[in-house]
């Protein structure tokens, strides 16, 4: 396998893995704040979900772009 394939295959898991985080995240807000429903804890987590959604989106982009070939040395090379 050559590092620009490792680099495609890594994309497709970050793909995968901005997701499967932000899911995992909002779960756990949801249980953190039925155990304990006051606006504390509540703002605490709408902070950590709405910081952490455009990470999880750059995650994402940053995988699509590596399973399209982007970062790629040939493609550097190349000038594409």
């Amino acid at each position: 396998m050559t590092m620009d394939q490792l680099k495609r295959a890594a994309g497709i898991l970050w793909m995968i893995l901005g997701p499967l985080a932000v899911y995992y995240l909002v779960q756990t807000a949801a249980i953190e704040i039925a155990k304990k429903p006051v606006i504390d804890t509540k703002i605490q987590w709408g902070v950590f979900v709405g910081v952490f959604i455009p990470i999880a989106i750059g995650l994402v982009l940053f995988g699509w772009y590596a399973w399209k070939g982007e970062y790629d040395e040939q493609a550097a090379v190349k000038g594409k």
